[in-house]
């Protein structure tokens, strides 16, 4: 009898396994909107490259990052990084169908420039490149220098 009950139990287990319920994911797919004219955000620092893609209205559409793409520390901060990025940038978003982009640089870094050369090559039409990049107008005090 024993073997019976043991039968018994493991096909109870291996039944309450296969029932129960999977979750499902509850996130809803964006509908896929068709943008001719994209805003690309360069936010080129001393140690990354940031790039944001958005629609006229600012709804971003995709982003990207040098440390996303894979390079690590100084690396993150070179004209050929903002390269990767600008490709892997428009890898993500084909079907949007991207053909005129307005450029807005912000920063000090050496990401600016390859990433404005990137987006040429990538056969993406650049309509208007500005510099937003903030400068103070004497407003706060500076920091003091270090001493080392």
């Amino acid at each position: 009898m024993s073997k019976d009950k043991e039968n018994k139990k493991t096909t109870e287990a291996t039944e309450a396994v296969s029932k129960k319920k999977v979750p499902r994911s509850r996130k809803k797919k964006k509908a896929i909107q068709q943008v001719a004219h994209a805003c690309a955000y360069i936010q080129a620092t001393y140690n990354n490259t940031i790039i944001t893609l958005t629609d006229q209205n600012g709804n971003t559409l995709a982003w990207s990052t040098a440390g996303a793409c894979g390079f690590k520390g100084p690396k993150k901060a070179t004209p050929y990084a903002a390269s990767v990025v600008v490709r892997k940038l428009l890898e993500k978003i084909p079907e949007v169908g991207i053909k005129d982009v307005s450029v807005y640089a912000k920063g000090v870094g050496q990401g600016r420039e390859g990433a404005i050369r990137a987006f040429n090559t990538n056969n993406v039409n650049v309509v208007s490149i500005k510099d937003v990049t903030p400068v103070a107008h004497n407003g706060c005090r500076k920091p003091r220098p270090r001493r080392l």
